[in-house]
């Protein structure tokens, strides 16, 4: 007698989720099997998120049930999913920033363990996976990418029979995420089932064997996409495949960016010095600047963007302007505009509208007497959701509902809308479908034609190689010589990422200087 067929880890019925302004999911059904990595494919808003936080607990659903190895199950909280053995690693961080990455970490565990032994456990896990972090670290320290690693190891640590990953890789180098891949296929392997939503197609090739597309809330198909091409997932998710980006040559300008040895201590013992930061952008050109997370990136964002102004006015100059000690705004007045890496928070405030948020980077819309112009920054607001098609309520709707990638759109929109002469752009679309990144690059190169400059911080090297112009590598708080992206590559500067580029094999700066030329 054969024996009775295990059931599905995970199988949805019929799931809806309703809000105010929109029907997040629409009758969707969903099945994982055990030992299966299933992908989740859609556009940014097609919701996704939002049902990975209905199997999570964190989201009530409407309607529908779930049934969870083979048995209904009604999941009220995060807390009864992690005891089911449901974790998940969410796009958007939930970490108490003033607390240190263990204690973080030790509020998802078992109460019986000490903060010693959730410390214990952190490094090992962490060198196991590639995922090295400090677990005494507070998390208002972490750069991005290093609170993505939290993240990933606080789920590892649950030992979990299904791991939800929302967009895990999005700001993770290739070597990191091709050690994190060979965890996935071994949790796999020993019956750990993934639900995994990615928007970069070959990772979701690569690792799963199932997937759901939803467009809309509406589940559209289902697919193994191992068996499908990028293009195919692609017309799968929205319909049509990415318009090409068109790189035109073009002759650069005046220096607008200078940056003339750099040096600036480290404002906390976790921080990065930088050190003797050589860095020059010109009208006409995009500028990459490539790193693993945590080496100095966000240092140099503070620097160049005036939120920390303890340089020497002459080391950052605009347009031969010292500007080393002004502050945000007197930087704006001169053309530069800024889109840092975290959106929710730092780009843009969670709890007040769209329209309202654009008064983080505009005067223009406050009257000399005072008062703000609300129809006018509303029309700003719709100006800037249309060209860049962000999916939401309207110009009034608040920043924390949007997806992240529709948030990510109208944040670097907003800036672009702007028609800066300078525009310094960190992790320009993390998080975003591929319609939606082919269409921010594409408006980030029309901008580069236009003549302003542009400088691009990014752990996407596909995305530098991609844009730029030239390149450099930021490792240890020390910035690499530029190298045209014509002459660099991928294993070059994979290599340089470790600070190696003083190596026998590594073009000097004058030979870089004339390769340029």
């Amino acid at each position: 007698m054969a024996p009775t067929p295990a059931p599905p880890r995970l199988q949805l019925t019929s799931i809806t989720k309703r809000y105010p302004a929109v029907v997040a999911n629409s009758g969707v059904s969903l099945t994982v099997q055990p030992g299966e990595a299933h992908a989740v494919l859609g556009e940014n808003g097609a919701g996704k998120s939002t049902l990975m936080k209905i199997i999570y607990g964190s989201v009530k659903p409407d309607e529908g049930t779930v049934l969870f190895n083979g048995q209904p199950v009604h999941i009220r909280n995060p807390q009864e999913a992690r005891a089911l053995g449901i974790s998940m690693v969410f796009q958007h961080f939930s970490l108490f920033d003033t607390l240190t990455v263990a204690e973080n970490v030790w509020l998802g565990l078992d109460k019986s363990l000490s903060l010693a032994e959730v410390t214990q456990r952190i490094v090992a896990k962490a060198s196991a996976y590639g995922l090295d972090i400090d677990p005494s670290r507070p998390v208002h320290t972490l750069s991005v990418g290093e609170m993505q690693r939290v993240e990933i190891i606080r789920a590892l640590l649950t030992n979990p029979k299904l791991l939800i990953l929302d967009e895990p890789t999005s700001v993770l180098t290739p070597q990191a995420v091709e050690k994190l891949f060979v965890v996935l296929k071994q949790l796999v392997s020993e019956g750990c089932s993934i639900l995994y939503i990615s928007h970069k197609l070959h990772e979701i090739r690569e690792l799963c064997t199932a997937c759901t597309v939803l467009r809309g809330g509406k589940v559209t198909g289902v697919c193994n996409p191992a068996e499908e091409t990028n293009a195919s997932l692609s017309r799968l998710m929205i319909g049509a495949e990415p318009p090409a980006l068109q790189h035109r040559e073009v002759k650069t300008g005046a220096t607008v960016l200078k940056v003339q040895g750099l040096r600036l201590p480290r404002e906390d013992q976790f921080g990065v010095d930088l050190d003797g930061i050589d860095l020059e952008v010109r009208a006409g050109e995009v500028v990459g600047i490539a790193g693993v997370s945590g080496n100095g990136q966000r240092e140099l964002m503070y620097a160049l963007s005036g939120e920390d102004t303890r340089a020497g006015a002459s080391m950052v100059t605009v347009f031969g302007k010292p500007v080393g000690q002004l502050g945000p705004n007197q930087r704006r007045a001169l053309g530069v505009h800024f889109v840092p890496e975290e959106r929710l928070g730092r780009g843009a405030v969670p709890t007040i509208g769209l329209a309202h948020n654009l008064m983080l980077t505009r005067t223009n819309a406050i009257s000399p007497s005072g008062w703000i112009k609300v129809r006018a920054l509303q029309t700003q607001a719709l100006g800037v959701i249309e060209r860049f098609k962000v999916k939401t309520g309207g110009p009034n709707a608040a920043a924390k509902s949007l997806s992240g990638g529709n948030l990510q759109k109208f944040i670097v929109g907003r800036e672009i809308d702007a028609n800066p002469k300078l525009l310094i752009v960190s992790q320009p679309t993390w998080g975003v479908d591929v319609g939606a990144a082919a269409q921010i690059r594409g408006e980030i190169l029309a901008l580069r034609d236009a003549g302003c400059a542009v400088l691009v911080v990014s752990e996407e090297l596909d995305e530098l190689f991609e844009i730029c112009d030239r390149l450099h590598v930021v490792a240890k708080g020390r910035l690499s010589p530029s190298i045209p992206r014509a002459a660099a590559t991928v294993a070059q500067i994979g290599e340089w990422m470790s600070g190696l580029w003083n190596t026998p094999n590594t073009p000097n700066a004058a030979e870089v200087a004339h390769a340029q030329a």
